[in-house]
């Protein structure tokens, strides 16, 4: 029974009219592939700057992802570059909401339409997010969110999927419990012991004790989305002028959930790298971190797929220079000014 009420409180905030619970926010993309159909032989394009999990679910089904670049300024993906990649393979394209914002989804819809996809999302940082007044979990046909525990809301781990459609909303209940065609539930509401596997599916379910934590959490959302903004805002005003150091652009329109604060270092005005602000930062106890290795980048799709260094320069660019800063709704405005100076001094400017 929680876990019905943690669906509810989900697809309350995502807009919709289905969430399905799902052990974590990768089983919820695999879930979101299988829903559609993805399989060997299929193409889906994603962005190249996000976690492996978004391209690892189109591997799962057997398909194949095509690592889109990102725009230079958001690192959202990039519509211009996914259209040049549709081909006659293609089945799929997966956005994904970077740091917390939304990306262009209209520009991909147009796209998806134009050549017949699906448009999926990977709001996995977006719980919360809106796009002109439109909640996150709206924006595509199959919005994957995360609960894991660094995530605006948590169930110590676990993922969900947001849809309007019924169909694929069954099709992926099913597939989180092995593929059978009904739960231990309905069959105690009909008095039947009989099941059958239909599909081949996963144990990917998400327990009653996972959901209460998250539907708890629901409730304090809204008061953390807006401490994030605030802590946003704060960094934004600080770092208002420091030389070298750019903080990402917000997309218009959109009211930006806030999971990441991403800058950019730039030794051609700092003298510093990237590596040498986050050596210093950990060393004064900060817990700064980089979102992400380009997932073209890695060995295992270097070595299956053959991808490398030259395929989306933009965001080899931005690999080699973000940096993300502490952001926690428990932040107070003395650790945001803590933060800045830490990073104002690593890159070698003094108060």
């Amino acid at each position: 029974p929680a876990v019905d009420a943690f669906e509810l409180a989900v697809a309350t905030v995502a807009g919709t009219a289905h969430a399905v619970a799902l052990s974590s926010g990768t089983a919820a993309l695999h879930a979101a592939m299988a829903a559609i159909d993805i399989g060997p032989g299929d193409e889906v394009v994603v962005p190249a700057l996000t976690f492996a999990a978004t391209a690892n679910a189109v591997v799962y089904q057997g398909g194949t992802p095509v690592f889109a670049d990102v725009d230079a300024g958001t690192l959202l993906v990039d519509p211009a570059s996914v259209e040049r990649l549709v081909g006659p393979r293609t089945r799929a394209i997966v956005g994904v909401d970077y740091a917390g914002q939304t990306c262009d989804y209209d520009a991909l819809a147009v796209i998806a339409a134009r050549h017949g996809l699906r448009l999926v999302a990977d709001a996995c940082h977006a719980l919360g997010a809106l796009d002109r007044g439109r909640p996150a979990g709206t924006l595509a046909e199959l919005t994957a969110f995360s609960f894991h525990p660094v995530k605006h809301v948590t169930t110590a781990e676990g993922g969900a999927v947001a849809t309007q459609d019924p169909r694929l909303a069954e099709r992926m209940r099913r597939f989180r419990n092995h593929g059978i065609d009904s739960d231990h539930r309905q069959r105690e509401r009909r008095g039947a012991w009989f099941y059958e596997m239909v599909d081949l599916g996963y144990n990917y379910r998400l327990s009653d004790l996972h959901c209460a934590l998250g539907t708890s959490q629901m409730a304090k959302l809204p008061g953390w989305l807006e401490r994030r903004r605030q802590i946003a805002a704060l960094y934004d005003a600080r770092l208002a002028g420091v030389p070298g150091v750019r903080p990402l652009r917000t997309r218009d329109g959109v009211s930006h959930a806030r999971h990441l604060y991403v800058v950019r270092v730039d030794r051609e005005q700092t003298g510093v790298g990237r590596d040498d602000a986050f050596a210093e930062l950990r060393r004064r106890g900060l817990g700064a971190n980089v979102h992400y290795v380009p997932v073209h980048l890695h060995p295992f799709y270097r070595e299956r797929f053959g991808t490398g260094p030259g395929l989306c320069p933009v965001a080899e660019d931005a690999y080699g220079r973000i940096l993300s800063l502490p952001m926690f709704p428990a932040m107070g405005e003395d650790d945001v000014e803590y933060v800045v100076a830490a990073l104002r001094e690593s890159v070698g400017i003094r108060a």
